[in-house]
């Protein structure tokens, strides 16, 4: 199921960030995504946004991915920033691999990070017949 889940988010290229404000309310936002081989989410966003200082205060987060077809991937995981160290440096590459123009952006766009969620619990749901439903917990 990891290799179906990850041929699924590695086929679309936006998915829809919640994370939650210092108030304690939602607040969502659709991204470009990356994914890895660890069914990681990688996304770049710049530091003056709603989701970067949500995500300071509480690395918790979801992301909704798909909805075509009535197939999607539901998403709960910790999100942190990626530093500039030899790890950010692999998962800011698996992001440029999906998205080539992410290097202008890094070097052209003041303050943009990039930010890297782990996974804690996925649901894949795809209401076609034969119906499939999996969750797995990490």
């Amino acid at each position: 199921m990891k290799q179906v889940i990850h041929q699924f988010i590695n086929s679309h290229k936006l998915g829809v960030v919640s994370s939650v404000n210092a108030e304690g309310k939602p607040e969502s936002a659709l991204v470009g995504i990356a994914v890895s081989d660890q069914l990681e989410i990688i996304f770049d966003t710049v530091n003056s946004s709603r989701k970067y200082a949500n995500i300071l205060q509480n690395p918790s987060v979801s992301v909704v991915i798909g909805w075509d077809d009535e197939v999607t991937v539901q998403y709960d995981g910790e999100a942190e920033i990626l530093s500039e160290d030899a790890a950010g440096d692999h998962y800011r590459e698996i992001y440029y691999a999906t998205w080539p123009d992410g290097r202008e952006r890094t070097a052209n766009w003041p303050g943009l990070v990039h930010i890297k969620i782990s996974p804690r619990w996925i649901r894949y749901s795809n209401f076609n017949e034969p119906v499939t439903i999996e969750e797995m917990k990490f």
